[in-house]
């Protein structure tokens, strides 16, 4: 047999038994959208690929088969009534464990708007980076978004980041230094183009602050490398600096269809922590997500 097909009969091995493993999996990162809806969405554009209905039921019946028992939804709207739309879907389907919804510490309506949807134990958090135009650096240095991240912080609640380069993680840093009763979650590490690695190791030094090894793949050349071996050197990297504690599993799906299909996206680093011990194993699936978003269990 070719060395490629049987790198590839392997890989599909290691994906058809994974619902075998007695390990269960929580996906940290996963979107939900309607293009059905009356008002639309703002994210995927039409002309996207993606661009049809992301639910929870369409997700199960993906999922399932791979091990996965739960799901935290993490918002792709800056529209306010979405983290209520999120909710009420959240609320008709167990798989979702919880979301990160979309909220500005920085504005005069926060503290109310958190309060709203605190009250929802689904509610785990908000999402702030590179994203919908705002610019993290110069909004969490003003006071009032310090102040927000104070009562996040208080109400037991996670802040995750988007789309990672060297700006954001030194913004990171500062907010740490600033809230360090913050956790703090840094989505997509693996992918971001950095100029080294040095406020990576200083995150790494803070306890509060997890990462997520999601958003591997890459395009390169025109291509997407599929083969563990292309990643593997990072993955070693981010897992050693940050330790199996505070690294956890997120698929980014739909998004992730636009590079690899779910079964590829799963099976890679279910073949990288196949390496591992069971106990690195069950931190990177599940157990280090209950430390960072405190989900509690529904089904």
């Amino acid at each position: 047999m070719h060395r490629r097909t049987f790198l590839g009969a392997a890989a599909a091995g290691i994906v058809a038994n994974a619902a075998a493993n007695d390990i269960p999996v929580i996906d940290t990162h996963i979107h939900l959208f309607d293009p059905g809806r009356p008002q639309g969405i703002p994210w995927p554009g039409k002309e996207s690929t993606i661009y049809k209905a992301a639910l929870p039921e369409r997700y199960r019946k993906l999922a399932a088969p791979f091990g996965i028992r739960g799901a935290i939804e993490v918002e792709c709207s800056p529209w306010l009534e979405d983290n209520q739309w999120v909710l009420d879907v959240a609320a008709k389907d167990t798989i979702i464990v919880g979301t990160v919804g979309d909220l500005e510490p920085g504005k005069p309506e926060f503290a109310r708007q958190l309060e709203r949807f605190h009250r929802n134990p689904l509610f785990l958090g908000i999402r702030y980076g590179n994203l919908w135009d705002r610019n993290f650096a110069a909004e969490s240095a003003r006071p009032e978004f310090i102040a927000g991240a104070k009562l996040l912080a208080s109400a037991g609640l996670v802040l995750d980041t988007a789309n990672p380069n060297d700006e954001l993680l030194k913004t990171v840093l500062r907010l740490s230094d600033r809230v360090p009763e913050l956790r703090i979650v840094i989505d997509h590490l693996p992918g971001a183009t950095l100029s080294g690695d040095r406020e990576v190791r200083e995150l790494a030094r803070r306890p509060q602050i997890y990462v997520k090894l999601s958003a591997i793949f890459r395009r390169v050349e025109g291509r997407v490398p599929q083969e563990l071996a292309f990643y593997r050197e990072r993955l070693d990297q981010l897992s050693g600096i940050f330790g199996e504690d505070r690294v956890l599993f997120g698929s980014d799906w739909p998004n992730s269809d636009q590079v690899a299909p779910y079964d590829k996206v799963f099976g890679l680093v279910h073949e990288y922590f196949a390496g591992k011990s069971r106990a690195a194993a069950e931190k990177y699936f599940w157990k280090n997500s209950v430390a960072a978003y405190r989900w509690v269990k529904r089904d």
